[in-house]
C-alpha cells in the first residue's frame, strides 16, 4: 500500500504523491474535479521528475488519476484564455513548451515509467501515457485524439513522433485522422497498450511488473532505458517535435482571429 514518501522539493496542489519502497506513485486529478492537463499540473509534473534526478531510489514511477477518467486531454480553455491575455501567443508558447518539456523528462528519466489507465484518455492525456515505458489500461478504457476534429493538429508535447515509433506511422494516421474513439483491446492490438485487464485487476496488473522490477539490478535498468530511449529518438532524426509549441499557437491564433 503506497504512503506519502519524503517530502518533495515543492508542495504539490495539482497531483498526488505516495511511494511505496522504490517506486513512486504519481497520480492526477487528486480533489476529482479536474480531469484536464492545466499548465499547473505540467509544471507539478516536471517538478516531480526533476526531483528525481536526486532521487537514485526511486526506480519505478507509477502514473495514474484519482479521477474519474485518466486524462481529457488539454486544457482548452486554458489556451484560449492565454491567446485573449496575450495575442501574440507567446504565453500560449509557453504552456505548449511546458508540455513539450515534461515528455521529455519522462523518457530521459532514470526511473522505470508506468502508466495506469482507467475510463477516458483523450488528446494529451494519451500522448502523455505514450511516453511512459510501460502502460497498462482497464478493459474499459475508451481512447481518442481528436486535435484534427477540434481544428487543431495533434501537436501536443511532440507525441506524434513518439507514437509514429511505438505503435507505426500506419496505424497512427488512420487515428489521428479519423479522431476515432477506440477500445482498450484495439490499443493492446496496435501496441499502445501492453496489457489489458478488469478495472478491479489493475492494481494487480501494474504490480506484476512493480515488483520484478524493484528487484531488478538499478544499473540495468537505467542503461537498457537509455539504450530503449536512444534507439527510438534515433527513429525520430527528422522530428518536428521543436516546432509543435508554435503550430500549435499559430494555429490557435488564427482560429481566434476568424472568430
Amino acid at each position: 500500500m503506497p504512503v506519502p514518501g519524503p517530502a518533495p522539493a515543492f508542495a504539490p496542489a495539482h497531483v498526488d504523491i505516495a511511494q511505496s519502497g522504490p517506486v513512486l506513485h504519481v497520480r492526477l486529478n487528486p480533489t476529482r474535479q479536474d480531469d484536464t492537463l492545466s499548465a499547473a499540473v505540467l509544471d507539478e509534473l516536471i517538478a516531480v521528475l526533476d526531483d528525481l534526478h536526486e532521487r537514485p531510489d526511486i526506480r519505478v514511477l507509477v502514473l495514474s488519476s484519482l479521477g474519474e477518467d485518466f486524462c481529457l486531454g488539454a486544457d482548452r480553455q486554458e489556451y484560449q484564455d492565454a491567446l485573449a491575455t496575450d495575442p501574440s501567443g507567446a504565453a500560449l508558447r509557453r504552456i505548449a513548451d511546458k508540455a513539450q518539456r515534461l515528455c521529455q523528462a519522462l523518457e530521459d528519466t532514470h526511473a522505470i515509467t508506468i502508466a495506469r489507465l482507467h475510463g477516458k484518455v483523450v488528446g494529451a492525456g494519451l500522448a502523455l501515457a505514450a511516453y511512459c515505458d510501460l502502460r497498462a489500461g482497464a478493459d474499459t478504457c475508451r481512447l481518442r485524439m481528436p486535435e484534427v476534429g477540434v481544428g487543431l493538429a495533434p501537436a501536443w508535447g511532440g507525441a506524434m513522433g513518439r507514437l509514429v515509433s511505438e505503435v507505426g506511422a500506419a496505424r497512427i494516421r488512420e487515428l489521428m485522422l479519423t479522431c476515432d474513439i477506440f477500445d482498450a483491446d484495439t490499443a493492446h492490438r496496435l501496441g499502445l497498450l501492453h496489457k489489458v485487464a478488469p478495472l478491479d485487476q489493475l492494481d494487480a496488473t501494474v504490480a506484476a511488473w512493480t515488483k520484478p522490477l524493484a528487484r531488478r539490478a538499478p544499473e540495468a535498468l537505467v542503461l537498457t532505458k537509455r539504450m530503449l530511449t536512444g534507439y527510438a529518438k534515433a527513429t525520430r532524426t527528422a522530428d518536428i517535435a521543436l516546432l509543435d509549441a508554435h503550430l500549435l499557437t499559430s494555429r490557435l491564433s488564427a482560429h481566434t482571429a476568424m472568430r
